[in-house]
C-alpha cells in the first residue's frame, strides 16, 4: 500500500470477448470451459504466464473466494457463477484475468497510489500477449465488442480509490459529483453506496469507453483525482487553522476506540478508521498510512477469518476484528 494522503490505489480493467463464442456463456458450460482453456493456453503459449496461477472458483471455498474479492483481485460479479468462473491470478503483481464474468475476459491490474498508467501498462502486456494467440470480438467502427454497451470501445475501466473525509464532512459531495460528471466520469462509494460511503472511501471511474482512447480515459481520471485531492487537502489545511480542536477530538476519540475496544462491527471500524487515517495524513497521529491501508483489507470478514484461522461470524468475528485492530495500533501514542 502507498502512503498517498488521499489516493489508496489505482485500478484498470479491460473487457474482452472471443469473436466465436456467445457473449453469455454462464449458462453454456461447454463454451465457458472453452473460454478458460483457450485463455490459459494462449497465455502459456505467449510465454507471459510466469507468476500466474489458474484457479477455478468451484474448487475454492467460500472464504477463499470472498477473500480474493475483498482484496479486489476478483470481482463480486465473478462469484455469481462459481461453477464456470475461473481466474488466472498473479497475486504478487496484483494482475488477474477473470473468465466467464459478464464478459469472457476481464483483464485487471491494481497499483498503489496514483498509478493508473502503470496499472494500464500491466493490463496491456497481458492483452497484447493474448492477442498474439487468439482473436477478440472487434469492430472497426465501434472498437472492442462487449456484453454491456457502456464497455464497448476501448473496453477500459480506469478507477481510483480515494479517501475524501473532509469533503464528505463539510458536505461538498454535490460539488464533487458535478466536477466528476462534467468530464464523463462517475463517483460512488466502494464499500457503501450513497452519500455516506463507508470510511469516506469513493471510487472515481469513467462511465463509458466508446469514442475515447485509452490515454484519454487515463488522463481524465488522473486529472479528476488530482483535482479532488487538491480540494480535500485545501479543506484539511483550512480546518487545521479554524477548527483544529474539533478535528483533534474526532481523530483522537476514534483512535481511542480502535486501540481499546473489545468488539468492533465492520461499519464502526470504517468510521473510526477514516478519522484515524485523516489524522495520520495530517500529522496528528504517528501512524503509517501504508499500515492503515493494509489494515483496511485485513479486517474484512473473509480475510479476518483466514488470518485468524477461524470460522467465527457475527459478534465473535467483531471481537476478533477488535483484537486485530488493537494489535495493529498498540504502539501508537499521541502526546498532549
Amino acid at each position: 500500500m502507498s502512503g498517498n494522503p488521499t489516493i489508496l490505489s489505482s485500478r484498470v480493467r479491460l473487457a474482452r470477448n472471443y469473436q466465436d463464442l456467445p457473449f453469455d456463456v454462464a449458462g453454456k458450460p461447454d463454451c465457458a470451459a472453452m473460454c478458460v482453456a483457450r485463455t490459459a493456453g494462449a497465455l502459456k503459449l505467449s510465454g507471459n504466464d510466469e507468476g500466474f496461477e489458474l484457479l477455478h472458483l468451484k474448487d475454492m471455498g467460500d472464504v477463499q473466494r470472498a477473500s480474493l474479492a475483498e482484496c479486489h483481485l476478483i470481482s463480486r460479479d465473478l462469484m455469481r457463477n462459481p461453477d464456470v468462473a475461473a481466474v488466472l491470478l498473479n497475486q504478487q503483481d496484483a494482475v488477474s484475468v477473470m473468465m466467464n464474468e459478464e464478459d469472457h475476459l476481464r483483464i485487471q491490474a491494481i497499483r498503489d497510489g496514483m498509478a493508473l498508467q502503470e496499472a494500464a501498462d500491466a493490463c496491456f502486456r497481458v492483452d497484447d500477449a493474448l492477442s498474439r494467440q487468439v482473436s477478440f470480438a472487434f469492430d472497426e467502427q465501434l472498437g472492442y465488442l462487449t456484453a454491456c454497451p457502456t464497455n464497448t470501445g476501448t473496453g477500459m475501466r480506469a478507477s481510483l480509490l480515494i479517501h475524501l473525509p473532509m469533503l464528505t464532512l463539510l458536505k461538498q459531495k454535490g460539488s464533487v459529483g458535478q466536477i466528476v460528471a462534467k468530464v464523463g466520469l462517475t463517483i460512488r462509494g466502494v464499500y457503501g453506496e450513497g452519500a455516506e460511503a463507508l470510511g469516506n472511501l469513493y471510487q472515481v471511474s469513467n462511465q463509458v469507453t466508446l469514442g475515447r482512447t485509452e490515454q484519454e480515459l487515463i488522463s481524465a481520471v488522473t486529472a479528476v483525482g488530482h483535482q479532488l485531492t487538491d480540494m480535500e487537502l485545501a479543506l484539511r489545511d483550512k480546518t487545521l487553522s479554524t477548527g483544529r480542536s474539533a478535528l483533534e477530538d474526532t481523530v483522537y476519540r476514534g483512535l481511542g476506540l480502535m486501540k481499546y475496544a473489545r468488539c468492533m462491527p465492520l461499519e464502526e471500524f470504517f468510521r473510526h478508521w477514516s478519522g484515524v487515517r485523516l489524522g495520520a495524513a495530517m500529522g496528528l497521529v504517528p501512524a503509517s498510512l501504508s499500515a492503515l491501508d493494509a489494515l483496511l483489507i485485513q479486517v474484512q470478514p473473509a480475510n479476518l477469518q483466514a488470518m485468524t484461522e477461524s470460522a467465527a461470524t457475527g459478534h465473535a468475528l467483531d471481537e476478533k476484528r477488535a483484537q486485530c485492530v488493537r494489535a495493529a495500533l498498540a504502539g501508537i501514542d499521541v502526546k498532549d
